[in-house]
């Protein structure tokens, strides 16, 4: 479905209440399997992990607002306003960015079919090159000398990567309205032209819910609290519920927390300190080490609302799939498809004989992932797959990546302003 029909049925729903908005399916494959639609949707992984890994190498009241599922990587976009008038958009979630950009008219390149207008603003504002934020974003810095009588200080400019593509933007400034809340003056980059491929470039733009100086928590200073959560909807389903949910306020009571990881050297990304696996009742041996946290190399695990499936490192992943194989013991043996190399017959192992996959993390958190979150079916045939991969080793294969398809159905609450970061079971669908 296009991005802007589900702007049109975003902007016609009903709002059931202050905090709680509803949201629609923004993609619908052509497949009715949803097998064959998670190993489409997947293929776009490689390039969602390495913008994780340029991330891991560099140095560098109740407020609700709705999310559907985005076209390509990050998943899942959530609606927005920007400027006054305001002019309505669908930005990609993405947790593991800071920044936060639209695509601005003029743009021949841009892949959004609608554009932001900033002549169309009157709290529009460019950001000169002198401006506190430009550093931030790796702007162009201001000319080695600069006559006043010529004019003001050039607009700051930047380039940023993103997967096999790159964008060109001016930093700006204008209102953002995110469900009911009005943010002035709000900081972003305003993209000009682009770069490379855009088919992982996120046609709606996107909002940086990082942990970084440029990222939404920050700018809003305490308004949130430094606290959001978000529900993520299955991709099964056509029509479904989810929310993003800034603030304390409306946040689950039991939720189970544990420790957010702290990297300067990576600090958009959301670490946690994973302690082990199971497979039923089962723990998953692993070479020692495998899940440590290493702030110089980028390992440990991070929880990434952009990436399709999770993915372990070689060690972790070989050791989860054999004990699963070894608990499902299908009798035709294992096939591979796509991103998946653990898929079998269904038909030949008895209900109820395929086992949960449990995250053991700090703190006593035990994340027991549903079978849905588990294993992906085909409706065309009696096939199933481990819903999990190895990380490539082209990328940074020593990062582990909690993927949204874990997350989906799960409230993860992520407070940043106690390091800690929680998990509840919810039905967003």
């Amino acid at each position: 479905m296009a991005a802007t029909t589900i702007l049109l049925l975003l902007l016609a729903a009903t709002v059931a209440s202050a905090s709680d908005l509803s949201v629609y399916h923004n993609v619908h494959p052509s497949s009715p399997s949803p097998l064959e639609a998670i190993i489409s949707l997947a293929r776009d992984d490689d390039a969602r992990l390495l913008f994780l890994s340029s991330k891991a190498a560099s140095n560098g009241g109740v407020t609700s607002a709705p999310i559907a599922s985005g076209q390509t990587p990050p998943s899942y976009v959530v609606r927005a306003g920007l400027g006054t008038p305001v002019q309505q958009l669908l930005l990609a979630l993405d947790n593991s960015a800071d920044a936060t950009w639209a695509h601005c008219s003029p743009c021949s390149t841009c892949p959004a079919t609608s554009l932001f207008v900033p002549a169309s603003s009157s709290s529009y504002a460019s950001l000169p090159c002198a401006s506190a934020w430009c550093p931030l974003f790796q702007g162009q810095p201001c000319p080695a000398s600069h006559d006043a009588s010529s004019g003001p200080l050039p607009t700051c400019a930047f380039t940023k990567p993103f997967a096999d593509a790159s964008f060109q933007a001016s930093l700006s400034s204008d209102t953002l309205r995110i469900g009911k809340d009005v943010i002035p003056s709000y900081t972003f980059g305003c993209v000009g032209s682009v770069t490379g491929p855009t088919s992982n470039l996120p046609k709606q733009g996107l909002l940086g819910l990082g942990r970084g100086p440029m990222a939404l928590l920050s700018q809003t200073g305490g308004k949130y609290n430094g606290v959001f959560s978000y529900c993520l909807p299955s991709y099964k389903s056509y029509f479904f519920s989810g929310s993003l949910r800034l603030g304390p306020a409306g946040q689950p009571r039991g939720v189970r927390y544990t420790p957010l990881l702290s990297n300067p050297h990576r600090s958009s990304l959301y670490y946690v300190n994973v302690t082990g696996l199971s497979v039923g009742r089962a723990w998953v041996r692993v070479p020692a080490g495998s899940f440590a946290f290493d702030p110089a190399t980028g390992a440990g695990t991070v929880i990434d609302s952009g990436t399709v499936i999770t993915r372990w490192t070689a060690p972790v992943y070989a050791a989860l799939r054999d004990e699963f194989r070894r608990q499902v013991a299908a009798p035709s043996g294992y096939t591979s498809l796509g991103a998946f190399d653990t898929c079998f017959n269904t038909d030949e192992v008895a209900a109820g004989g395929a086992p949960t996959v449990t995250v053991h993390m700090d703190g006593g958190v035990d994340l027991t992932l549903p079978m849905e979150n588990t294993l992906i079916h085909s409706s065309a045939t009696p096939l199933a797959c481990l819903a999990m991969a190895e990380a490539p080793q082209n990328v940074n294969s020593v990062v582990n990546v909690l993927a949204n398809l874990q997350q989906q159905n799960v409230r993860v609450v992520f407070d940043v302003a106690n390091s800690r970061v929680g998990f509840a079971r919810e039905a967003c669908n």
